[in-house]
C-alpha cells in the first residue's frame, strides 16, 4: 500500500495498513486488545481490596476509507455495516485483519447521449467546484470527480437543448483561483467565442464564483453570444442537489436568451422552480449553504429561467449578434490590496501595503464612505506615491456618497476615488482589472469611473432583494 494509494494515511497508520496488506476498500476486522486484566473494586472482596476482573475484546468490520489529508498519523477509519463511521487508534493492542478484498470508490461516466445536429452549439468548460464533484458514500466525502464529460452524460437532458462540446479547463476548488487563472480562462472562453460557438456555459466552485463572473465580465468585452458561470450548492448526486436543474438552465441561457453578457445561473429561491440569471458585475455569494445564496445586488437579474422558458426581467442588455467582434483584455494585476475598515483600525496597514510595492488600494468604507481621520496621513501618502485608492461601501446595498459628510469630502480631498453602488467583490476585481490595463494613475482613475460592463447602476432602487429573496420592506 504506497503513500498514493493509502488515501490520507501516514506514519503509524499507514505502517500498520501495509504490515496487514490492507488497502482502501477492504473490509477489515480491528480488534482492539487492552490489558488482559485490570485492577477494579468489588464488593464480593474481602476486606474491601481489589481483584481483577477481565476486560471484553472489541471488534470491528468493515471497509477501509480513506483519511483526511490533513488527519494525523495514528488513526485509521472504518465504514461499519450502519454505514457510520468510525476512527481507531493505532496502537500496539491493536490488531488489523483482512477478510474480505474491496474495490476503491469509483463513478463510472455514463456514455453520452446522441447529439442533434439541428441544435445551437454550447461548450461547457470545467473549473471543479461542487457541481463537478460528487460525494461518496463509501466515505462520506465530496471530491472533485465529475468533468465537463461526465457532467453532460448525468444530465441527458441536455441533449434536447443543445450540441454539447466539453473541456476540462481547471480541476480545483475556487478557493485556489487566482488572477492567472482568470487570464487563462478568459483567453479560452475567447477561443471558443472565435470558433463560432452560440454560448459558454462555465461550471465553477460557489465560493469564488462571483469574483471569476466580474474578471470575465472585465475581460471579455462586445460578447456576441452569452457566457454564463453555473454551481451547485449540492453534490451532483445528491438528492437535494441543485447542479442538474442549474446546469439545464445555465445551457438554456446561454444558447436561447437575447442578451449578451456574462451571466451568473443559480436557485432564484429554496424550490426548483426558477433559475436566475444575473449580471456577472451585480451578483454575489449571501449564504454558505442555502441554494439560492446568490443575489443581485443593487440591481436585478437579467432573466428567469422557469418552465424551460426565458422570461426577461430587464431591457437592460446587450443584445446577442453572433456578427459581433469580441474584444479580450484578460490582464489583471496582483499588487492590489483591499483594506476593511473598522474601528480601531490600524493606518500602519495601509503604509504596509504601499511599502511592499501595491499598486491599488480598495477601502471598504463604512455607511456612505467613510473611514477613521487617523488613517488620512496614511491615505495621502500612499495617493502621493502613486498608489491609486478607491473607496466602495461595505454595507452592499445602496452607493457611497462621499459629499455628505465631512469625512468623505476630506477622502475625496485627498484623492480617493468612489465607486458608486459597486460592492466590494465587484470593486475590487475591477480594480485589479484596471491596473492590469494601465500603470499610470490619471489613466486608472479615469478606467474606475466608466461603466464598462454595467458594474454600476444608474440610481439606486428603492427596493433592495436581500438573502430571504424578499424586498426590503418585506413584500
Amino acid at each position: 500500500m504506497s503513500k498514493r494509494e493509502s488515501s490520507g494515511y501516514k506514519g503509524e497508520a499507514l505502517k500498520a495498513l501495509i504490515n496487514a496488506g490492507c488497502q482502501v476498500g477492504d473490509v477489515i476486522r480491528v480488534t482492539r486488545y487492552e490489558k488482559t486484566y485490570t485492577d477494579k473494586p468489588s464488593s464480593r472482596n474481602y476486606g474491601g481490596k481489589p481483584v481483577k476482573q477481565p476486560c471484553e475484546e472489541k471488534a470491528y468490520e468493515g471497509i477501509l476509507i480513506p483519511r483526511s489529508e490533513t488527519g494525523d498519523d495514528k488513526h485509521i477509519v472504518v465504514k461499519l455495516k450502519s454505514g457510520y463511521n468510525v476512527g481507531i487508534r493505532v496502537t500496539p493492542e491493536v490488531k488489523i485483519e483482512k477478510i474480505g478484498k474491496g474495490t476503491k470508490p469509483a463513478f463510472a461516466s455514463p456514455p453520452l447521449p446522441e447529439q442533434k445536429p439541428e441544435l445551437p452549439k454550447v461548450i461547457i468548460l470545467s473549473t471543479g467546484g461542487t457541481i463537478a464533484s460528487r460525494v461518496d458514500y463509501r466515505t462520506g466525502a465530496v471530491r472533485s470527480a465529475l468533468s465537463a464529460s461526465d457532467l453532460y452524460g448525468v444530465v441527458p437532458e441536455l441533449s434536447d437543448i443543445a450540441r454539447v462540446k466539453t473541456e476540462i479547463v481547471f480541476s480545483i476548488y475556487s478557493e485556489n483561483l487566482t488572477q492567472q487563472h482568470w487570464k487563462q480562462l478568459a483567453k479560452i472562453v475567447a477561443e471558443h467565442i472565435w470558433q463560432g460557438t452560440d454560448g459558454v456555459v462555465i461550471a465553477h466552485g460557489t465560493d469564488t464564483m462571483a469574483y471569476t463572473a466580474a474578471a470575465l465580465s472585465f475581460a471579455l468585452q462586445n460578447l456576441p453570444v452569452p457566457v454564463i458561470l453555473v454551481g451547485a450548492q449540492r453534490s451532483s448526486d445528491r438528492p437535494s442537489s441543485d447542479a442538474a436543474t442549474n446546469l439545464i438552465a445555465a445551457v438554456q441561457a446561454a444558447t436561447r436568451g437575447p442578451f449578451a453578457d456574462v451571466g451568473l445561473a443559480m436557485h432564484e429561491t429554496l424550490s426548483d422552480i426558477a433559475i436566475a440569471v444575473s449580471r456577472g458585475t451585480k451578483v454575489r455569494k449571501c449564504h454558505t449553504s442555502r441554494r439560492d445564496t446568490f443575489k443581485p445586488v443593487n440591481g436585478r437579474p437579467i432573466a428567469l429561467v422557469k418552465n424551460n422558458e426565458i422570461i426577461m426581467l430587464t431591457d437592460n442588455y446587450q443584445k446577442r449578434d453572433a456578427a459581433r467582434k469580441l474584444v479580450l483584455k484578460p490582464e489583471f494585476s496582483e499588487a492590489v490590496a483591499i483594506v476593511k475598515f473598522h474601528p480601531g483600525l490600524n493606518p500602519a496597514v495601509i503604509d504596509w501595503h504601499v511599502k511592499r510595492g501595491c499598486k491599488g488600494i480598495l477601502l471598504e468604507g463604512s455607511g456612505l464612505g467613510h473611514v477613521s481621520k487617523y488613517c488620512f496621513d496614511a491615505i495621502g501618502n500612499a495617493i502621493k506615491r502613486g498608489v491609486v485608492v478607491a473607496l466602495a461601501s461595505q454595507c452592499i446595498w445602496g452607493r457611497v456618497n462621499m459629499n455628505v459628510y465631512d469625512t468623505g469630502r476630506d477622502l475625496l480631498a485627498l484623492g480617493v476615488v468612489p465607486l458608486e453602488d459597486m460592492f466590494p467583490e465587484t470593486a475590487l476585481v475591477k480594480l485589479m482589472w484596471v491596473l492590469g490595463q494601465t500603470s499610470n494613475p490619471k489613466e486608472a482613475k479615469k478606467l474606475l469611473k466608466t461603466n464598462i460592463a454595467g458594474e454600476f447602476s444608474p440610481r439606486t432602487m428603492a427596493e433592495e432583494i436581500g438573502v430571504e429573496g424578499e424586498s426590503a420592506d418585506g413584500n
